[in-house]
């Protein structure tokens, strides 16, 4: 049966024949097609050959021989397009990929939740407030956050200034990447900056001292930003959630050297949980562009749907094509991850396996503010792992929701943020974020486990199965 659905036709738009979940309901049809129609003529915003470049990186990852950092906005914000907030954004992740690239000595593959997550799955289709019930905000790209009428009926033309916010984020990042902004030297002071103001400072001081040391040998050895140019520029791709089918059916492209179809709104797109059905419109979709793509398991995951849809996404095992995103919780990633890692490990199809500590952990307080405790995210990545150590397979990077601004929406970490705090700048309309801050002492404290179970042996055990 499986075999049958991988090899039946596909389309672009073969997906609208599929049950479809988490898809907005348009009140005007004709309008919808108007803004699908332009958005085909729109230029792509990324291309097929960055989508296979990151595919060979990611396939160095399924070997054991790379680490992602997957990281950004839960939903990006209409309002938040300023070249400030892109570039702090930016600027943590490189930060957070420098201390790891460190920790786990091997390259880090930075994948931005950026220039395209706009959309959210909801777990309701309605919002009521006050005795008045309207549609659920799905993302700035589908409705608005206002609580009226006007602004949560969905407007296809959201779309375009999606597209277009997508298209100057890509600009402005493709800049930072490859301008100097990236620069090893530069990234790295910024971390010395925030290890002095740092409560841990004499916890990360050596581990800061060991890269500023390295950094030092390789000038030594003549390799500067004027002599090296991988010291002076970096990679880094665009993810998102394909969520929204018209949009990604939209920029949906034929590669002219391939003659393939790539999904041209973002380098890296995944399936949710709530949206991995394997006779679903998602997967539909995905399983016809050549992009690496990603799927987000959840505690209900079960091995034969996951088998399932191994077999429709990527029937030819092809390396770097297939992310798997484990979200389970801190309470239960010990009891829900190792059978799924062992039945993939037989199954003998390289996989990336990338831990997104976030959405098993949220919670909500008793002022009804929806929050997630920094211990629970930490401790979800050590119990990803000790899953990995236990099997013997690579446990190939994580998948984090940020942002470099100093927000107050998780609690916890060195400054001890408490419920309290988070009234302060409590800024998201979705989910709560790692503040710049937190996500560096992240990024630090992920590091010394890194270097430590390097040294006991197990990156060197895991990377050789």
């Amino acid at each position: 049966m499986n075999k049958i659905q991988s090899e039946a036709p596909w389309s672009p738009e073969s997906w609208r024949a599929k049950p479809a979940c988490q898809l907005p309901s348009y009140p005007d049809a004709a309008r919808l097609a108007e803004v699908e129609a332009r958005l085909r003529r729109y230029p792509p915003l990324v291309f097929a050959g960055e989508a296979r470049r990151l595919r060979a990186a990611l396939a160095k990852a399924a070997e054991g021989r790379a680490f992602v950092l997957q990281g950004g906005d839960c939903a990006e914000s209409f309002a938040d397009f300023t070249a400030n907030i892109i570039r702090d954004t930016f600027r943590v992740l490189l930060q957070m990929a420098v201390v790891l690239t460190f920790g786990a000595r091997v390259p880090v593959v930075k994948l931005g939740r950026m220039a395209g997550q706009f959309a959210k799955p909801r777990s309701a289709e309605t919002e009521t407030q006050d005795g008045v019930t309207l549609p659920s905000y799905r993302g700035d790209m589908i409705n608005g956050p206002e609580f009226t009428e006007e602004a949560r009926t969905p407007d296809p033309t959201r779309m375009e200034t999606g597209y277009f916010q997508s298209a100057g984020t890509l600009n402005l990042l493709r800049a930072f990447a490859s301008g100097g902004y990236a620069d090893l030297h530069e990234v790295h002071r910024w971390n010395l900056d925030f290890v002095s103001r740092s409560p841990l400072v004499a916890r990360y001081q050596d581990l800061a001292a060991r890269i500023d040391e390295t950094l030092g040998f390789m000038a030594a050895c003549g390799m500067t930003s004027e002599t090296t140019p991988q010291i002076r520029e970096t990679d880094f791709y665009t993810s998102h959630e394909a969520l929204l089918l018209p949009y990604e059916q939209a920029l949906t492209r034929i590669d002219s050297t391939t003659g393939d179809w790539y999904a041209c709104s973002a380098h890296f797109l995944w399936i949710g949980d709530r949206t991995r059905q394997p006779d679903g419109a998602h997967v539909e979709f995905l399983r016809g562009v050549k992009n690496p793509i990603g799927i987000k398991l959840g505690p209900s995951t079960e091995i034969d749907s996951l088998l399932r849809l191994m077999d429709i996404l990527n029937p030819q095992a092809i390396p770097g094509r297939l992310t798997l995103i484990s979200r389970m919780g801190a309470e239960r990633v010990l009891e829900k991850l190792p059978p799924l890692v062992r039945a993939v490990k037989r199954d003998g199809r390289p996989v990336v396996w990338v831990c997104d500590p976030m959405h098993g952990n949220t919670i909500t307080t008793k002022a009804r503010i929806k929050t997630r405790r920094f211990d629970a995210i930490l401790s979800e990545v050590r119990g990803f792992f000790d899953v990995h150590a236990a099997e013997g397979t690579w446990a190939g990077g994580v998948h984090v929701e940020m942002t470099g601004r100093n927000v107050t929406e998780c609690i916890g970490g060195a400054y001890h943020l408490t419920e309290a705090d988070l009234s302060t700048r409590y800024e998201t309309f979705c989910d709560p974020r790692l503040n710049a801050e937190q996500s560096l002492e992240l990024a630090f404290l992920l590091a010394e486990e890194l270097k430590e179970r390097r040294a006991n042996g197990e990156f060197n055990m895991m990377a050789a199965q």
